[in-house]
């Protein structure tokens, strides 16, 4: 008994997959009959439909095509998960600098550059900014000026940061610091050239500065570390010197480049 319902189960299901099997097939050849006829495509109608479109033949990629692929997608997975940040990005430090000769050097609002024993001074504080592997950009904390050095061996102050305003900074004996230019020195005996102050606090060429001599020694005075922006490099000839109004190639008027007073030249022990 329960074979027989079976039988009849399956057999009412296989006369009604027909059916809907040739409204299908009526459907399809028959584009001008009513809507109302096609409005439910069968399932065999569907599956024939989606067969027809997987059947075209796909073109192959090329290896280069893949590849460019491959690299595009870890490009922008690598970007989403490093995202490129505008914050400060370098740690460096607000300092004074204490020369061994018993002066603060200081940088004037006019781009003077030389030494004072005043300790409450605004413009004795330094940013040390870090552009390299123990090079550093010593910058005016009140006039937001750098310090350079030009061919010549004489300080001067810039509004823009150039290859002249990279120092090496080097520990001396008794923890003091020695700040050398980074593109100048003796050209015969390599010796650098050092920022330096005689005993009367006066600024002096880099090239009359010995780094065993106390002239070139200075003592830091951290004050409190602060994050920087990596300095944009411009290039010497782009801008003017600030103090004396010479364009940065020119060495004409050395001799007035710090802030329009005369540099000491004389060596000091």
């Amino acid at each position: 008994m329960a074979a027989a319902i079976a039988s009849s189960l399956i057999r009412q299901k296989r006369q009604a997959r027909e059916r809907e099997k040739n409204n299908a097939c009526r459907c399809v050849s028959s584009p001008s009959k009513t809507k109302g006829n096609c409005e439910k495509p069968s399932r065999l109608n569907v599956f024939s439909r989606v067969k027809l479109f997987g059947s075209k033949k796909r073109r192959r990629r090329r290896p280069d095509e893949e590849r460019h692929e491959y690299l595009t997608a870890r490009v922008l997975i690598f970007s989403s998960l490093c995202p490129v940040s505008t914050e400060p990005q370098l740690k460096g430090i607000v300092t004074k600098l204490y020369s061994r000769q018993g002066f603060h050097l200081q940088l004037q609002a006019d781009g003077t550059i030389d030494g004072t024993k005043e300790e409450e001074n605004g413009y004795t504080m330094f940013n040390l900014i870090p552009v390299g592997l123990r090079v550093v950009a010593i910058q005016g904390v009140q006039t937001k000026l750098y310090l350079a050095m030009n061919s010549e061996g004489y300080l001067y102050t810039s509004e823009h940061f150039t290859p002249e305003c990279k120092f090496k900074e080097s520990v001396f004996e008794n923890y003091y610091v020695t700040y050398s230019s980074m593109i100048y020195r003796q050209q015969q005996s390599g010796r650098g050239w050092y920022l330096g102050l005689n005993k009367e606090g006066e600024i002096m060429k880099g090239n009359h500065v010995k780094k065993n001599k106390p002239a070139a020694h200075f003592l830091p005075k951290p004050l409190k570390v602060a994050m920087y922006r990596e300095p944009s490099l411009h290039d010497l000839t782009e801008f003017s010197r600030s103090g004396s109004g010479t364009p940065t190639k020119s060495r004409s008027a050395s001799a007035m480049l710090n802030g329009g007073k005369a540099v000491s030249q004389n060596e000091s022990t």
